[in-house]
């Protein structure tokens, strides 16, 4: 059995809360073409806390967005639970990323002329429902974010909005979050308050996340990492440490006649 394989078999061993099957995205055509994914098999489980690894141009963010429905595979496919994403009309679509997944991405993507508030609140807004308020209410409490909710995006820390923009995607208590390097534009301290309630939200809430990371110490609040290069999965670390990923990290970007 293959190094891809080993780790493909590894990760689908517990139920998934989404995966894809033999996917590929190619962007352009001809010698121009680029295969960002090639033939990946992988699935991340309920409940866990799982980051996404490689070398500068690996896949992992184009992995993440076709997972979420946000790009189209070019061949395979990709589920949220049972949902086959090729299936969906795009209207619905629409709906199940406004109901089962939430987001989380390094820019805050809040609108600036709303609240706090109003802001964790859009997604329930935008689906005219009010949600669960008892549920919300713990999210707010547990980001730390109570005295806060009056504020516009603008009246508050980059930590601060970051806590805004996961209370925001947990708000709908989704089956999925995805994050894309959501400590990127952080400082050490708040970056780590996020990673913490993230963990927190898997540990405590049963909250699944799969989370693109190029940072080694965020992989190690992780459960799980999950190793891509050149499009495709070559190993998965399971109760990762920093100093593990990094060492990893630093034998995907040897030269390949130099790889571990």
């Amino acid at each position: 059995m293959s190094a891809v394989d080993t780790a493909a078999a590894r990760v689908t061993g517990t139920v998934p809360a989404v995966r894809v099957e033999g996917a590929s995205k190619v962007y352009g055509s001809g010698e121009a073409a680029v295969r960002a994914l090639d033939d990946v098999t992988v699935a991340f489980p309920a409940g866990r806390f799982t980051a996404i690894m490689g070398p500068s141009g690996s896949g992992k963010s184009t992995l993440l967005h076709c997972m979420a429905g946000l790009d189209d595979l070019t061949s395979g496919r990709a589920y949220v639970g049972d949902i086959d994403l090729g299936d969906l009309r795009d209207d619905e679509l629409t709906v199940l990323r406004r109901t089962r997944l939430g987001f989380v991405f390094q820019a805050f993507n809040l609108v600036p002329t709303l609240s706090a508030a109003e802001n964790i609140r859009l997604p329930l807004l935008l689906g005219g429902t009010a949600g669960d308020e008892a549920w919300v209410d713990t999210v707010v409490d547990t980001v730390g974010l109570r005295n806060r909710l009056s504020h516009r995006p603008s009246e508050l820390s980059g930590g601060q909005q970051q806590r805004v923009a996961v209370a925001r995607a947990l708000a709908s208590r989704p089956d999925v979050i995805f994050a894309d390097e959501p400590t990127g534009n952080l400082d050490s301290r708040s970056g780590g308050e996020i990673l913490g309630f993230m963990r927190r939200a898997a540990d405590e809430f049963g909250q699944t996340i799969v989370m693109v990371t190029h940072d080694p110490v965020a992989a190690g609040y992780a459960d799980q990492v999950v190793f891509l290069a050149d499009g495709r999965v070559v190993d998965v670390m399971d109760a990762p440490t920093a100093e593990g990923v990094l060492d990893r990290m630093k034998s995907l970007e040897a030269p390949a006649g130099r790889r571990a």
